[in-house]
């Protein structure tokens, strides 16, 4: 996948920059069975879609929307992040980037089903087994077939999980996470929290970091509580500097 799946709200991992043309790990405390019964979904995570612009290095470059929806199954969600580009960058990237994930909501924790990622002919199809404890799909024309740990996300249901973790407050300090045909580990912190300025208005927020052991990129999440936990924006760093961001203009709830 290229440069706009992987600029900021995945874990912060290896990506290239755009190009002008002429850019131990610990499982959620709460273990999620696969047998669980899952809760009334809508006290626990409440459907929205948002979105935001994309800047690289300080350059607007294109957009991404959020939007979670109901399924339905009890206590299932769809979660779809759609990236765009734009102005002089829209000759090079012509394709959007979309990438969907499919997950219950088991004892508050998320339950990853199904992942699919797509930007032009380049795609990753990903299913989880947790009866068979395992991974199986394809990642751009290459089979994948890998064991699941307990709780494994893939690089949008990680999202939720985190807004899930910090409203009950047990967000542990390392995840791993499906990216492509292997799983990496993540570690994620809370930073503390901020009152920041946006464009629908000045928010309390939760600073969450994540970096993939080993890595030089971090990158920071602002979550909302008044707002559900929603991300409200996101900037990734490589040695102190800003690489790429994400800020919200619109929410929809």
């Amino acid at each position: 996948m290229g440069w706009l799946a992987a600029t900021v709200w995945g874990p912060a991992a290896q990506a290239s920059a755009p190009q002008a043309p002429a850019p131990q790990v610990s499982a959620p405390s709460t273990p999620v069975p696969p047998a669980a019964t899952a809760p009334d979904s809508e006290a626990v995570l409440a459907p929205f879609s948002a979105h935001y612009l994309a800047q690289w290095k300080g350059i607007t470059v294109g957009s991404s929307d959020l939007q979670l929806v109901h399924t339905a199954q009890l206590g299932a969600y769809r979660y779809k992040w759609t990236v765009s580009a734009s102005g002089i960058f829209r000759l090079v990237y012509s394709d959007d980037v979309v990438q969907q994930s499919w997950f219950k909501v088991v004892d508050e924790h998320v339950l990853p089903e199904k992942y699919f990622a797509q930007e032009g002919k380049s795609s990753v199809s990903l299913n989880f087994d947790w009866n068979g404890e395992r991974l199986r799909g394809s990642s751009e024309n290459k089979p994948v077939d890998i064991g699941l740990k307990p709780g494994t996300q893939d690089l949008l249901s990680i999202q939720i999980e985190v807004m899930l973790d910090l409203k009950n407050g047990d967000m542990p300090d390392a995840f791993y996470i499906v990216e492509k045909n292997a799983m990496k580990e993540f570690l994620y912190a809370r930073e503390g929290t901020a009152r920041i300025g946006t464009a629908i208005g000045t928010l309390d927020t939760v600073i969450v970091s994540s970096q993939r052991a080993g890595s030089d990129r971090i990158l920071r999440m602002w979550f909302a509580p008044s707002l559900g936990y929603v991300p409200i924006q996101a900037e990734r760093m490589r040695d102190g500097k800003l690489e790429f961001a994400m800020r919200i203009k619109s929410l929809k709830r």
